[in-house]
């Protein structure tokens, strides 16, 4: 007896369609290993119609006015949070997240991340007017930029396409959207929900692989290209939109260090580490996967990091006590554990360092020590359940060994020393500085990094005026 696989397909001008060519892809729930749907392959023929559809949307979109917006923002919060149980199997079959956690740490965010942007909607101002040469007045407007492509990733494909399209939509943008070739299924059913609150065209998604994104950034339509991904994708982005001069924003990697020096509470810093290193799965860019620890300390926290991670649970999405499930897919779990694979001889696995089952994707939590700031698991993003730990001597040395990687998104410092906190959080190299805590997020602050981690912010009104331009205007007062 074979089960009917599910049938996902775009959402392009207010319609749902197969692509064009009639190719589709596989959709495989990674913690099970097994095909549960197929989504559309999407070609240039549907990037075409989808940019098509955007762009005819727009001069209407663009005009609404603010309170428009918002409540069409609103509608979208209160029937995501309606339809809460719906979404949150949707995000679990995509990705093997634990229900219980999803619905309670991602969804909640998530309708509140849309109503903040339904409220910034209501406050899209430039600067007061003003005469700065005799005779004449000057205004300033902030517009809508116009069609946005945005490109979401496999981490957290429900929460990150929020991230992606209320900023846009509230700024009065359209938007053709792409989530992930493996994450697609709680995007599409996004677009089932909000079909009968948006003007048509106004939101679309278009499923599909590289290619397909590809596609989306070079097309000559859209004004603004957005992108959450590795460092190689956001190049690629980068160079690509350079040529016909888009708008660019990147949200890439992270390699996030958490500082604890010898005052901290120990057990509170172990604790926290642990959840903000292995929820997820360690597939968080702000993740907590680089502890540096006072030498006189060390020791004793890498024991008490590893008895954590000893403790934590992965497993299947129903079962209550995991922390977190498995790997996206079969690569991600070949790139975890080839880090463990090609440690150096000095580095000494605490803990995990193994696969966790053979059906799924599963990777137990991990904890390495005895590393050198120049060792590979040090420099390049794992993007899964291990924490790497090493030891400094000062503050001197911790600051050069957090500074020390291309990737600058979040960092974390552990004290009771108000002054060195400060010094830490001025001289850390990051676009956040947590201070005795690591990854929470609020809507009303900005998220995003410096160096290889992008530029642009998501959330906060500096997520919100990253769609926007600014135009100067300047009348006479004699006509």
């Amino acid at each position: 007896m074979t089960t009917e696989l599910r049938r996902l397909r775009n959402y392009i001008g207010g319609e749902f369609k197969d692509a064009a060519d009639g190719r589709t892809t596989d959709v495989v729930n990674p913690a099970t290993g097994e095909v549960y749907a197929t989504a559309p392959l999407s070609g240039q023929a549907d990037v075409d119609a989808a940019m098509a559809a955007a762009a005819a949307a727009f001069p209407g979109w663009r005009d609404t006015t603010p309170s428009e917006r918002q409540k069409a923002l609103l509608k979208i919060a209160d029937a995501f949070e309606a339809r809460a149980e719906e979404l949150v199997a949707a995000e679990s079959e995509n990705t093997g997240k634990p229900l219980g956690l999803t619905a309670s740490e991602e969804l909640p965010p998530m309708v509140d991340q849309i109503r903040f942007f339904a409220g910034a909607a209501r406050l899209l101002e430039g600067r007061s007017a003003g005469e700065y040469m005799d005779g004449m007045t000057s205004i300033i407007r902030r517009e809508p930029v116009g069609v946005c492509a945005q490109v979401a990733p496999w981490n957290y494909p429900m929460m990150m396409a929020v991230w992606k399209f209320a900023p846009a939509i509230a700024a009065g943008n359209t938007v053709v959207l792409k989530p992930s070739d493996t994450t697609p299924a709680s995007t599409v059913l996004m677009a089932e929900i909000i079909d009968s609150i948006l003007p048509k065209g106004v939101f679309n998604v278009v499923c599909g692989d590289r290619e397909t994104g590809k596609a989306m950034v070079e097309h000559s339509t859209p004004a603004m290209a957005s992108i959450t991904g590795s460092v190689r994708a956001g190049m690629q982005v980068a160079e690509s939109a350079s040529k016909d001069v888009k708008r660019v924003h990147l949200e890439l990697g992270g390699k996030a260090p958490a500082v604890v020096f010898e005052d901290a509470d120990l057990a509170k810093a172990v604790e926290d580490i642990a959840v903000a290193g292995y929820f997820n799965a360690g597939q968080d860019c702000t993740a907590a996967t680089r502890v540096l620890v006072h030498e006189s300390i060390h020791d004793e926290f890498v024991a008490a990091l590893a008895k954590a991670a000893a403790d934590t649970k992965t497993g299947q999405p129903d079962d209550e006590d995991v922390l977190y499930g498995p790997l996206n897919n079969p690569n991600q779990l070949k790139q975890v554990a080839g880090f463990i694979e090609r440690l150096p001889a000095h580095a000494k696995v605490e803990a995990g360092g193994h696969r966790v089952g053979e059906k799924g994707y599963f990777y137990a939590p991990t904890v390495v020590s005895g590393l050198k700031q120049d060792d590979e698991i040090i420099q390049n993003e794992v993007f899964g359940p291990v924490i790497t730990v090493q030891s400094f001597t000062d503050e001197a040395q911790a600051l050069e060994y957090a500074n020390g990687v291309e990737f600058a998104l979040a960092s974390s410092v552990w004290t009771k020393n108000h002054g060195r906190a400060m010094r830490m959080s001025k001289n850390l190299d990051f676009g956040c500085v947590w201070i005795n805590t690591h990854i929470p997020l609020v809507a009303e602050m900005p998220h995003g990094g410096f160096k290889k981690s992008g530029y642009g912010k998501d959330l906060s009104a500096y997520g919100f005026e990253d769609y926007t331009r600014i135009k100067h205007v300047m009348t006479s007062l004699d006509g």
